[in-house]
C-alpha cells in the first residue's frame, strides 16, 4: 500500500531569504492557460513585463530576461562583456560573492578578490563576511592598475548569505575617481524590489537579479539590466555564448518576443508582481522592508545575540543573520525549529556553516507573519537550552505596534 507523507495542518512558515513566500494573487496569475509564445497575446505580455521591469531597475535601457536562475544571469553578465584571460576585480562580502568569483575563474577569467582585512572577535575566520564593500579599497587598487588591465569590477548589492547591503553608488564614485574604464557589474539578486537600487543613477553597467526574492515569484526567471557601455563591450567580447547572448534577445524584445521559448506562465506571474509593486510604489516597498527588518533586529537584540552584519549602516532590509552562541550548532537549531514548528530558516553558508542562521523578511509577509517567525525561533532556542537575555517576541510586538506602517501602506478601511 502506498505510504503518503502526512502534511501538518496550517500554513508552513517559509522564512528563508528566498525563495520568498508567493502571494496568492501571483499564484492565480500563473495558473492562467499557457499561450502561444509567438502569438499576438504574448507580444503584448512581453512588452508589458519588459517595460515594467525597467521601472523596477530604474533604467531606461534594455533588461534581458532569461528562463533561468540567478546563477545563469551571473554567467550571462560575464560572458557577454569579457574575453578569455581578462582580469576582473571582485569583492568578498560573503558566500555568493565567492560563488560568482568561482564562476568567473571557471569561465577562463583572471580574478582578483579584495576583502576587508580587519579583525573580528565573533567570526575571526570570516571578518569580511560581516561588512559591506569598502569602496576606498577598490579605488586604491584601480589607481595602481596604470595599464588598465582590469576590465570589470564585480560586487554584490545585498549579500544573501550575511544580511549586508553594500553602497553601490560609492563603488561607482570610486571607479570614476580612479579614472578607470572598468565596467561595474552588480549582483542584486536578493536586493531588487526590496532594497533601494538605481541602475542608471548609480552608473551600473550590468545588474544581475532573479525572480524568487523581492519580486515574490517562484525561482525560474533571471535578469541582466544593461547599460550602453555594456552593450558596446559585448560587441568585442570573446567569451563563448549562444543562449546567453544579448544581441538577439534585445532585438526580438523590441516586439515583445524572445529568440527561444520563454517561461510563459512565470511571465504571467511577473506581470502581476509588477502591478503589485508599482501600484504600491517602490519607495513604499523599500520603507516596508526597512520597517520589517528593524522589528526583527529588535527581537535579536532583545535575545542578546549578535546580528551577523556588524555595521548598522548597512543592515539588510531583506534578511537578518543571527550568530549563535559558541558551541551551539545553528543547523541543529534550525532542524529543531522546523520539526517542532514547521518554520524554515536560512542556513549558514560557506564559512558561516553551523555558526549562524538567517531570518527572511520579504515576499508575502506582514507584521503578524514576522512575529510568528520570531516566536518560533524563540521557542526553539529555549528548547535547545540557549539562555536568552529577554523576549524577542515582546520586542518585535513593541516595535510593530509603536512603528505603524505609513498611511500609504495601510489598507483602506
Amino acid at each position: 500500500m502506498l505510504q503518503l507523507d502526512i502534511h501538518p495542518t496550517g500554513r508552513h512558515f517559509l522564512q528563508i531569504p528566498g525563495p520568498s513566500p508567493v502571494p496568492d494573487r501571483i499564484l492565480r496569475a500563473m495558473s492562467l492557460p499557457t499561450i502561444d509564445h509567438r502569438g499576438p497575446e504574448f507580444g503584448k505580455l512581453g512588452l508589458k513585463v519588459l517595460g515594467g521591469i525597467r521601472q523596477i531597475f530604474k533604467t531606461k535601457h534594455p533588461v534581458a530576461i532569461y528562463p533561468a536562475s540567478g546563477t545563469g544571469a551571473w554567467e550571462a553578465a560575464l560572458a557577454n562583456t569579457l574575453s578569455p584571460g581578462d582580469h576582473v576585480l571582485m569583492y568578498e562580502t560573503g558566500h555568493f560573492a565567492s560563488l560568482w568569483q568561482k564562476m568567473a575563474t571557471r569561465l577562463g577569467l583572471s580574478t582578483e578578490f579584495l576583502a576587508w582585512q580587519g579583525a573580528d572577535a565573533q567570526l575571526p575566520h570570516a571578518p569580511s563576511w560581516r561588512r559591506g564593500v569598502q569602496a576606498d579599497l577598490i579605488e586604491a587598487r584601480l589607481r595602481k592598475d596604470t595599464e588598465k588591465k582590469i576590465k570589470a569590477v564585480c560586487v554584490v548589492h545585498n549579500e544573501t548569505s550575511t544580511g549586508v547591503t553594500s553602497d553601490i553608488a560609492s563603488v561607482r564614485k570610486a571607479i570614476d575617481a580612479a579614472g578607470h574604464p572598468a565596467l561595474l557589474m552588480v549582483d542584486s539578486i536578493s536586493g531588487l524590489a526590496s532594497a533601494d537600487y538605481r541602475h542608471d543613477e548609480w552608473g551600473v553597467d550590468v545588474c544581475v537579479s532573479g525572480s524568487q526574492k523581492g519580486l515574490m515569484l517562484p525561482p525560474g526567471i533571471s535578469f541582466n539590466a544593461l547599460s550602453p557601455r555594456a552593450l558596446e563591450a559585448a560587441k568585442a567580447a570573446k567569451l563563448p555564448k549562444a543562449f546567453w547572448a544579448w544581441d538577439e534577445i534585445v532585438e526580438m524584445n523590441k516586439d515583445g518576443y524572445w529568440p527561444y521559448t520563454p517561461n510563459t506562465n512565470l511571465l504571467y506571474g511577473l506581470s502581476e508582481s509588477l502591478d503589485m509593486i508599482l501600484s504600491e510604489g517602490l519607495d513604499n516597498v523599500f520603507a516596508r522592508h526597512q520597517r520589517w527588518a528593524a522589528g526583527v533586529r529588535a527581537a535579536v537584540n532583545a535575545w542578546g545575540l549578535p546580528v551577523q552584519c556588524a555595521d548598522p549602516a548597512v543592515y539588510s532590509p531583506v534578511l537578518t543573520g543571527v550568530i549563535t552562541p559558541e558551541g551551539v550548532d545553528a543547523d541543529a537549531l534550525r532542524r529543531l525549529i522546523h520539526q517542532r514548528f514547521d518554520l524554515s530558516l536560512g542556513t549558514g553558508l560557506g564559512k558561516l556553516k553551523g555558526r549562524m542562521f538567517r531570518m527572511g523578511h520579504l515576499g508575502d509577509s506582514n507584521d503578524l507573519t514576522l512575529v510568528a517567525m520570531v516566536a518560533g525561533v524563540e521557542m526553539g532556542m529555549k528548547l535547545a537550552g540557549i539562555r536568552l537575555a529577554g523576549s524577542g517576541v515582546q520586542a518585535a510586538m513593541d516595535h510593530f505596534s509603536s512603528h505603524t506602517a505609513p498611511a500609504a501602506l495601510q489598507k483602506a478601511a
